[in-house]
């Protein structure tokens, strides 16, 4: 029984260290690595959660409704208000509109990605979860960039979780179940790694995950280029000769 439900288990650690998060977020702005860091954690909580489920066989839609319901927190509430305390709350309405937009379009991408067919080996729109890691991340910049530009960038990240754009999904790549057994030692090891380096770890974390959200734009801009090139093709092939 207990093993059945491990993946639940790891999931609501998913919910408790979003709530974290959120309360670190509000503890002023030397807490705000920290916060950014629980977000991390509890990226890997999310990554464990299926594959711990597939691999026991203990998958039900309880576990996929937790699931949805806790990421909208973990990944949708806390990123956006750890950007909000550090600087969206400097503009007022806008930065309470903005703060909003970011988890209610968190909240439709789970919905949708829910009821719909996916197309296999992808994600249709930007993962809430990396969208959120992004986000958590992005906001430790917050004294280099801009307070409009970090504002558009959440408001780009919000679009990127609704749009029909293809993101690779690697949660479904095969890891042998021997594995499983040196993931706690992992999750140690990286939280061992963010208390020692606070400030250095959530920005280096950045990078790879702000690399997969500009991925799928640039997958998409080359896609519509070449479906441009194509019809202009066809165009110039159907002109009659004269």
């Amino acid at each position: 029984m207990f093993v059945k439900s491990l993946p639940n288990m790891l999931t609501v650690s998913n919910l408790f260290l979003g709530i974290v998060a959120i309360i670190l977020a509000f503890q002023g702005n030397q807490y705000v690595e920290y916060a950014a860091i629980t977000v991390i954690i509890g990226m890997l909580m999310d990554g464990l959660d299926g594959r711990v489920a597939r691999m026991l066989n203990a998958q039900s839609e309880f576990g996929k409704e937790l699931d949805s319901l806790s990421d909208v927190i973990t990944f949708g509430v806390a990123p956006a208000f750890i950007m909000y305390v550090v600087a969206l709350q400097d503009l007022h309405l806008i930065g309470i509109f903005v703060t909003a937009v970011f988890p209610i379009c968190g909240a439709l991408r789970l919905a949708r990605f829910n009821v719909q067919a996916g197309v296999p080996g992808y994600f249709i729109g930007l993962p809430i979860t990396a969208a959120g890691g992004v986000l958590a991340t992005l906001a430790l910049y917050h004294q280099v960039f801009n307070v409009a530009l970090l504002a558009i960038s959440m408001l780009l990240l919000a679009f990127l979780m609704v749009s029909n754009i293809k993101y690779p999904n690697f949660k479904k790549v095969g890891i042998p179940k021997a594995a499983y057994w040196i993931t706690p030692i992992i999750v140690a090891l990286v939280v061992l790694v963010a208390i020692k380096y606070p400030q250095q770890f959530p920005k280096i974390v950045f990078l790879p995950l702000a690399f997969y959200a500009l991925y799928g734009i640039k997958k998409n801009v080359d896609l519509l280029l070449k479906k441009i090139r194509k019809e202009e093709k066809n165009e110039k092939e159907s002109l009659p000769f004269e």
